[in-house]
């Protein structure tokens, strides 16, 4: 590997010289395996540790497939799907991989005893396969992680409706968190040049994420004016949604779950924000009833902050925890948009709020190739921002797994995967200079 890593980092290696570079047998990767699904068996999901489950492996490099790319990867990022996948909920990752197995001779490599996890990269372009015209071997990329056949039409309109979506990394091997990876060229994007290796690589899952989900015409469509409701404003997606609403004229209401929280998303230029543990929010009695009159205490924090508007659009993602105080207070005719349910995935809400007030409930997952393509233009305009805060070794990826699980980390926590350390791979320092500021927000936070 040390070759290629050499050949990056001069900067200036020319194309056909990375198209020539050899190519190691094996390479270094984050994988979970099949061997051990049933480890956590009868434990709390809080309790699983991916420490255990993720193990650092010596893989071999597979075939590449027509209409693919190998990169080689410099940083990648943790994501909850990651951490899903560890602890083995809500089913095991190889169910996945085994039938996609089934689909072809190509897919066929996918269904392995181990499982290559991640579903973000940074690197450069190695090598591609048959029919990839657009990247040639040394371009630097970024990846999004919709993995799709396109064979049926059902996608050809909005491919996430692809029968054969699929999220890289997560619902097919060969995942981003490993010094090498294999992605569809329909996949890659421009890495934004005024950016790190690591913080290039941390946005694309969930700035796309929350792309769809608040300003696409496929989620909550949202527009200038609109009151929108984010929890976990300074997490991994909410921060993202965040920088959206203040970027596309809305005004976001921002829940957090502690005065540092609030003091991120305040940097990010949000004014109206709820910090849940000074309020003291109980919307759930105990495992089976909620309680209304929490759900009206909180409908009535949003209206002091807002001046009496209620939210129009709900940016929903912790699920069993919020969702019916999201049904409640979203204004008449307004729009609760979900993903992830990271808090519980059986949702439970009072429908009379929603039939009666005319709200609309919209589903989201993931983004579309254009959708990814216009959130990853809007981070290389330095409109939207990178929000590492930590960031890990390739080794260390069972604790920065852990703290994404426990949620003790803040916007997204990177991963060094061939690069040897932070800070490499910026092209564009006077424009990364405009933008220090936003960039560093969620460092050491």
């Amino acid at each position: 590997m040390q070759n290629i890593l050499d050949a990056i980092l001069a900067g200036d290696t020319a194309p056909e010289d990375f198209a020539t570079l050899e190519l190691p047998e094996t390479y270094k990767a984050i994988t979970v395996h099949k061997d051990e699904v049933d480890m956590f068996e009868g434990m709390a999901s809080r309790d699983k540790d991916p420490r255990k489950s993720l193990h650092l492996d010596d893989v071999p490099i597979p075939e590449l497939a027509p209409g693919e790319a190998l990169v080689a990867v410099m940083a990648s990022a943790i994501n909850y799907n990651t951490v899903w996948t560890s602890i083995f909920e809500p089913v095991s990752t190889f169910s996945f991989l085994e039938r996609y197995g089934r689909l072809s001779e190509y897919t066929k490599r996918h269904d392995l005893p181990y499982h290559i996890v991640g579903s973000d990269l940074a690197g450069v372009v190695l090598r591609v396969g048959p029919g990839v015209n657009k990247w040639k071997p040394g371009r630097e990329v970024v990846a999004h992680c919709l993995s799709v056949e396109l064979e049926a039409p059902d996608g050809h309109n909005d491919t996430m409706m692809d029968p054969e979506q699929r999220i890289w990394g997560f619902e097919t091997n060969f995942g981003g968190l490993a010094q090498l990876a294999i992605v569809k060229a329909n996949q890659l994007m421009p890495k934004p040049d005024h950016l790190t290796w690591e913080e290039a690589a941390s946005p694309g899952l969930v700035n796309s994420t929350a792309y769809r989900q608040l300003v696409s015409t496929n989620g909550a469509n949202m527009k200038q004016g609109d009151t929108v409701l984010i929890w976990g404003a300074s997490g991994g997606l909410g921060s993202y949604a965040t920088q959206f609403a203040l970027n596309g004229g809305a005004t976001p209401v921002c829940v957090v779950s502690s005065p540092e929280k609030a003091e991120i998303v305040r940097s990010m230029g949000a004014e109206h924000i709820i910090d849940r543990s000074a309020e003291g929010y109980k919307f759930w009695k105990d495992e089976n009833t909620q309680d209304p009159k929490e759900w009206q205490r909180f409908g009535k924090k949003i209206r002091e902050l807002t001046g009496g508007d209620d939210p129009d659009i709900v940016f929903e993602h912790p699920g069993r925890e919020t969702f019916g105080a999201s049904v409640y207070v979203t204004r008449k005719g307004g729009t609760i948009v979900t993903c992830a349910s990271t808090s519980g995935y059986m949702h439970q809400y009072d429908n009379r709020y929603l039939w009666m007030n005319l709200k609309r409930i919209v589903s989201s997952h993931f983004a579309n190739y254009r959708e990814s393509w216009e959130a990853n233009k809007l981070i290389d305009k330095g409109l939207i921002h990178p929000t590492v805060s930590r960031v890990y070794k390739l080794e260390d990826t069972g604790q920065a797994a852990l703290d994404v699980h426990h949620n003790l980390h803040q916007g997204k926590v990177g991963v060094l995967c061939l690069a040897p350390e932070e800070g490499l791979g910026v092209r564009d320092e006077e424009k990364r200079a405009k933008h220090i500021d936003a960039i560093n927000r969620f460092r050491g936070v």
